[in-house]
């Protein structure tokens, strides 16, 4: 099965928890994976996480399978310490999975960000 992801932003975190439950119950209904999402409360939330570096670990890994950590740290030419670290917080998100053995994959075949920004005068 493929997974998607969607990243989205927005302040109230009840109407996104609102709209993932309402997906979740259309897709035990119907049968049909609904897919994911992943939601910031802020711009700044979500940039301060997913980093131009997290971001491009991200994309080496999308269909990349499992591999390991110092593997990863090949394929975008940094520090595995650095790499390990940045890992970490991609689990903590859930934009990445590890194995028992400590290998890691990216579990989305896509992954969207889907963002506004309001006026501050609204």
């Amino acid at each position: 099965m493929s997974r998607t992801l969607t990243i989205t932003r927005t302040s109230n975190w009840k109407d996104s928890l609102r709209g993932a439950g309402a997906r979740a119950a259309k897709g035990i209904r119907s049968g049909r994976y609904q897919g994911e999402t992943l939601n910031f409360e802020s711009p700044a939330q979500l940039f301060s996480r997913l980093t131009e570096k997290r971001w491009q670990l991200i994309h080496v890994l999308q269909g990349a399978g499992t591999i390991g950590v110092r593997e990863a740290a090949r394929r975008v030419g940094r520090d595995v310490k650095r790499v390990h670290e940045d890992l970490q917080v991609l689990a903590e998100l859930g934009l990445i999975e590890r194995d028992e053995d400590g290998s890691i994959r990216c579990p989305y075949d896509d992954i969207h960000l889907d963002m506004h920004i309001e006026s501050a005068a609204a």
